[in-house]
């Protein structure tokens, strides 16, 4: 949910801002094509269940299982299935959770990261936390930035979703640093260095290998 809501009015010039603080011509590609892929609000209900479905159709494609029924019900992903009725930004999110996730993790509860905002069954997610503090919070941007990259990627509204998951925060309470742009970089440099992400900062078909303390990636 964003901190800080941001006027109509105000988007263009908070993100000409962002844009500019970019230190390359190649980051900014990225950051264009979020700013392009559409409106700032979600889609609307009729397209909305086209980006669903696209949404389910990638992530069969990556042989995760699902199952009917909303996140609240339980947990988003129990371990074995992710629950599907939920916005299609949310499971390209939970998509990313299941790629950056360790093996261990990635068979546990909400990927051993404790609950999110969609959790019904909170104290089973908190039980299977497995990654806790500044690791966990690292991990949380990645996969953040990840789905979002993924939103672009799909012609879905990855604009809102960057805003909603306040990548824009930084610009918008600390007028005169480049604290967003500098955040923005490291994450998508990680994303990159680790192959999540091709040589043109596209999503890759990438999933980690290697536990937790020795990350490593294998193609899917």
């Amino acid at each position: 949910m964003i901190l800080t809501p941001i006027a109509d009015s105000e988007l263009p010039n908070l993100l000409a801002r962002f844009d500019g603080a970019l230190s390359s011509e190649s980051q900014r590609a990225v950051f264009r094509r979020i700013v392009d892929s559409g409106d700032p609000a979600r889609a609307t209900a009729q397209k909305s269940v086209k980006n669903h479905s696209e949404s389910i159709d990638l992530i069969t494609s990556f042989y995760i299982g699902l199952k009917p029924g909303a996140p609240r019900l339980d947990v988003s992903w129990d371990g074995a299935e992710l629950r599907s009725e939920t916005e299609a930004y949310i499971l390209l999110h939970e998509l990313a959770h299941y790629q950056l996730a360790s093996p261990r993790r990635r068979f546990t509860v909400d990927f051993g990261l404790g609950p999110g905002p969609e959790t019904g069954d909170r104290d089973r997610a908190e039980r299977a936390a497995l990654l806790f503090g500044a690791a966990r919070e690292h991990e949380e941007a990645m996969a953040s930035l990840l789905g979002i990259l993924w939103e672009a990627e799909l012609g879905h509204p990855a604009l809102a979703s960057f805003l909603d998951q306040n990548w824009l925060e930084g610009v918008v309470r600390i007028q005169t640093r480049r604290g967003a742009a500098i955040h923005f970089e490291n994450i998508l440099a990680q994303l990159a260095r680790d192959g999540f992400v091709t040589a043109d900062f596209r999503p890759a078909r990438t999933l980690r290998h290697d536990e937790d303390g020795n990350p490593g990636l294998g193609p899917v």
